[in-house]
């Protein structure tokens, strides 16, 4: 169990996937659980060579650690953990207070690391996640997760389909966008919105492909 700190910190760091309870979280607030910093080295350590991988071209200096709260399938506040752009830092601790305010579903957010870098291991797991060093999955140019610039949001349920291709390959039943499942994301909800509103596009309104669980920011 994580431990309970003392209330009015300004800051809490907790392992990613660590559940507070309610009276942690009233105790607490939330705000101390929405931070940045930059990438020290331990952190650095953790990643370097996986999602930072050999002849990784985004400085390190242009990356941030998020530190955040999200609301777990079983609605409990559950911590969180996202290296993403420095660019857009503030704006998704934005994002992800207004999700968690909203009681949006999110499984887990953590390092794509614990997966080992492997993006179709995270999304078989569903995970959240950001910053990969990594071409899109058609190969070819650089992703725009290689910039800490692209969240995939609950990717099991919301996979990447272009023609017969779907990944992850366990999420083939949800390309099916006609089923009722409180995790698809849909054009207006609260995260399509929280996302959209701020400029970033969605990948469910791609022709080519559709990527469900893409948001992405251009720069």
């Amino acid at each position: 169990m994580a431990p309970l700190f003392a209330s009015g910190q300004t800051q809490v760091r907790w392992p990613a996937g660590s559940i507070l309870s309610d009276v942690q979280l009233s105790m607490l607030g939330k705000e101390c659980f929405f931070w940045d910093e930059p990438l020290d080295d331990e952190l650095f350590a953790r990643i370097d060579g996986v999602s930072y991988s050999r002849g990784c071209t985004t400085p390190r200096s242009a990356l941030r650690c998020l530190h955040l709260l999200h609301r777990n399938f079983g609605g409990h506040a559950q911590v969180g953990e996202m290296i993403c752009a420095a660019s857009v830092a503030d704006e998704l601790l934005d994002i992800f207070r207004e999700l968690f305010d909203a009681g949006y579903p999110i499984e887990k957010i953590c390092l794509v690391d614990e997966f080992g870098g492997d993006d179709l291991r995270s999304m078989e797991a569903n995970n959240t996640s950001c910053f990969n060093f990594r071409p899109i999955a058609a190969g070819g140019r650089l992703s725009n997760h290689a910039l800490g610039l692209a969240v995939d949001i609950n990717p099991l349920y919301n996979p990447y389909v272009r023609g017969e291709r779907i990944e992850p390959a366990s999420g083939a039943v949800y390309a099916d966008r006609t089923r009722k499942c409180p995790y698809y994301i849909r054009r207006g909800d609260a995260c399509h919105a929280a996302f959209t509103s701020r400029g970033w596009s969605w990948g469910g309104s791609w022709r080519s492909a559709r990527d469900w669980q893409h948001f992405e920011k251009k720069q």
